[in-house]
């Protein structure tokens, strides 16, 4: 009965720890974007989300005398 009791308390302890350690640094987003002070890291996208990117697939596309690889 007692090793069941110190396993309990053993496993509160390490949750409320390990829920300590995921917020140290502030709030911040789930994209791990931080709103505090510091250099702003930019965020990162794919290339389907970039306008420039789908602007000049679309231009490659329309173009009649050179198909797209």
């Amino acid at each position: 009965m007692l090793f069941f009791i110190a396993f309990v308390g053993a496993a509160i302890i390490a949750l409320v720890l390990w829920k300590a350690m995921s917020t140290v640094g502030g709030d911040e987003s789930p994209a791990g974007e931080r709103s505090g002070p510091g250099p702003a890291r930019p965020r990162v996208s794919g290339p389907d989300d970039d306008p420039d990117f789908l602007r000049q697939l679309d231009e490659r596309v329309k173009r009649p005398d050179d198909p797209p690889a």
